[in-house]
């Protein structure tokens, strides 16, 4: 359902209107409608647009319309292109995967919980006529597994409230540990045939973050690991997968992988050949995606370094 329906290939636009500095500069600028253009003729067929709250809920909750606006045209891009959208919340009030975000609460918070209602309520309005365009993923890597029982009450809410307005557009639910791939067999049963399974990978995360100044104190970022090194091969993703695909297949659901990427510290050559051995277990199971990410942090497929091997990687993405 996924692959006919134009979400099976994507890109994201990270650190446009989320993980960055919020300025109208970057908020006009950094990603242009060139770059829709360019997306579309490298042959993706969808973005993955992560949004922060605050780019469209000011500090009382009410929603802003400079923000929406930002959405309403990259969403006027994607039709242009021919291109579909996953409308990610990447940080809401009271949580962010990034502890240094200092957004906590929001598991046992009702006042943040209603504030995050509100924001997917008026996106499911406001795009309730776009539905066959847009996925909604509604929340970006829940971090602790203690949050997944509140977190599945709120989806779940969250799902109640969006389909008054939506009724057929796609939902993407995520598990704990940052949307581990692992974790994906904990989530309840899917809501109805247009809620999808969402995971992440990074993995090992010793070969993607390589050098990733971000990293807790105990990782080492001075480490530099080779593919070759890795031992990675299809077999090491097939036992990485199996059990989400499993899960999946018993709900009668699928799975998109919404981030995976290797960081600009791992050789661009080194880097294919992770996205090749990758997408061979992708194609296998029909997984859809979304790469991280289109442009610089740190992750960037349209930077200069991948100029010299762009075209072999684009042909097993």
């Amino acid at each position: 359902m996924l692959k006919e329906s134009g979400f099976y290939k994507g890109i994201n636009l990270g650190g446009w209107m989320s993980q960055c500095d919020y300025s109208e500069d970057r908020l006009n600028h950094f990603i242009n409608e060139k770059d829709f253009a360019v997306i579309a003729s490298w042959g993706f067929d969808h973005v993955r647009l992560p949004v922060d709250y605050n780019v469209i809920q000011d500090a009382e909750g009410r929603m802003m319309e400079d923000g929406l606006a930002r959405i309403d045209a990259a969403l006027q891009y994607c039709e242009k292109y021919g291109l579909h959208m996953v409308l990610d919340l990447h940080k809401t009030p009271g949580f962010s995967f990034d502890p240094q975000e200092q957004e906590v609460g929001f598991f046992r918070s009702e006042p943040d919980q209603q504030r995050f209602y509100t924001i997917w309520e008026c996106l499911a309005s406001r795009y309730a006529d776009k539905s066959d365009l847009l996925m909604f993923d509604l929340l970006n890597e829940i971090t602790e597994p203690d949050y997944l029982e509140d977190w599945s009450r709120i989806s779940a809410e969250c799902i109640r409230r969006i389909r008054r307005f939506a009724p057929t557009v796609r939902i993407l639910i995520g598990s704990y540990h940052h949307n581990a791939v692992s974790a994906v067999k904990d989530l309840p049963a899917p809501a109805d045939d247009h809620v999808f399974y969402s995971f992440h990978c990074y993995d090992p995360i010793d070969y993607t973050h390589q050098g990733a100044y971000w990293m807790p104190d105990d990782f080492d970022i001075n480490a530099r690991i080779s593919f070759r090194d890795t031992g990675v091969t299809p077999a090491y993703f097939e036992e990485l997968f199996a059990s989400a695909v499993e899960k999946a297949e018993a709900e009668g659901t699928e799975l998109y992988c919404g981030e995976y990427g290797v960081i600009d510290v791992v050789p661009p050559e080194d880097t294919v050949l992770w996205f090749r051995t990758l997408h061979e277990v992708f194609e296998k199971h029909g997984i859809a995606r979304s790469v991280w990410t289109y442009k610089e942090m740190d992750f960037g497929l349209s930077d200069s370094r991948m100029d010299t091997v762009r075209t072999e990687l684009l042909t097993c993405l």
